[in-house]
């Protein structure tokens, strides 16, 4: 576990006290009913700018406050438990890929926008179902970008593009040469085919900043998954300690004791592997991409078991819509499957190790 400093402490809990409060589940449950084109609540994510989010991994020369991505991961985590849909995990890794970019007039144009959470900037990487960032057929010639990217995250608000081609990484931005098609996922939040046709591109980097980028946003959505698994294993357990049956609450039922301390471990190893990741990109380790690996693999493992138990031991009241388990089922596939799933990880890991 992370040894948190006070700036980070009180970032943390200032972003729980507001999911709480001003972003429960029953919030995410009026936005799936309303449907709007963006995916989120767009007076939300405006807060979310003025109290700083959108701009903790943005430079402070640029307007953000450069925290780092441990303290991006302790916000996007506590939102992750109330299913609160923003565009915080797409922005925080767009930011990071213009500000490491070749372009200072992008990041003079973009960087405090985002900050401010003005601008929305999404990555746009996979060009098929299956994450897969070397199989690549978007191309870039004489600064026009022509490719199609499939299920881009925030894509239907998006105000610009950080996509990855054959040689690279490039920034796309207005709407010429950009046709969204959305896409309707199991989670209720924004997805988009991105078609590219001539768009205007700025080269933002080559191959190795891909990578890089890639595995940002894998950890933020790992960090996600945490607040996902944290909250339903609460909920769970607070279900099996009030409900009787048979005389009894079934939490005294030894069976059932077992499956909760089975997932409480699993929890505390996804926190260590999550944690491990942001940390290694914060100080700038060499071995970040197996950090991020090991997390991604161990968090959807874990949220995979977490989700699938709440539903079952809620027994036939977590099967209906009514209550919140089918939600965080539904977010949880959706997730593991983003950036990788984990089979994916366990083998590039096993890779990066030389196996």
């Amino acid at each position: 576990m992370a040894l948190l400093n006070e700036e980070q402490t009180m970032l943390r809990d200032m972003a729980r006290e507001w999911a709480d409060n001003e972003s429960p589940v029953a919030a995410f449950r009026r936005l799936r009913s309303a449907a709007p084109v963006e995916g989120f609540d767009a007076d939300a994510w405006t807060e979310m700018g003025q109290m700083g989010w959108a701009g903790v991994v943005v430079p402070e020369a640029h307007g953000g406050s450069a925290f780092g991505y441990l303290s991006l991961g302790l916000v996007i985590e506590q939102l992750g438990r109330n299913l609160a849909a923003s565009p915080l995990a797409s922005t925080g890794p767009a930011a990071t890929a213009i500000s490491l970019g070749e372009s200072e007039a992008a990041q003079d144009q973009w960087l405090p926008r985002i900050a401010s959470g003005e601008a929305i900037v999404t990555l746009a990487i996979d060009e098929g179902p299956v994450h897969d960032p070397r199989k690549l057929a978007t191309t870039v010639v004489d600064g026009r970008l022509t490719g199609t990217k499939m299920f881009v995250a925030e894509g239907d608000a998006a105000h610009a593009f950080v996509v990855s081609a054959v040689d690279g990484l490039y920034l796309v931005t207005g709407e010429d040469g950009i046709t969204r098609s959305p896409r309707r996922m199991a989670d209720s939040r924004s997805h988009a085919e991105i078609r590219f046709d001539q768009a205007p591109a700025i080269r933002l980097g080559g191959p190795d900043l891909t990578a890089t980028i890639i595995d940002r946003a894998t950890a933020l959505l790992a960090a996600e998954m945490l607040g996902l698994a944290e909250q339903a294993f609460g909920v769970t357990n607070d279900f099996l300690k009030t409900r009787v049956q048979f005389g009894q609450q079934l939490s005294t039922f030894q069976a059932l004791q077992h499956r909760m301390a089975k997932m409480f471990t699993e929890l505390e190893l996804m926190r260590s592997a999550v944690e491990g990741a942001l940390e290694a990109i914060d100080s700038g380790r060499s071995d970040v991409d197996q950090a991020v690996s090991l997390a991604k693999a161990v968090g959807g493992e874990t949220l995979r078991l977490v989700s699938r138990e709440m539903v079952q031991l809620h027994g036939g009241i977590g099967m209906t819509d009514e209550h919140d388990a089918g939600l965080y089922l539904k977010r949880a596939a959706v997730l593991e499957a983003m950036w990788g799933n984990a089979a994916f990880h366990r083998e590039r890991f096993a890779r990066l190790n030389g196996y």
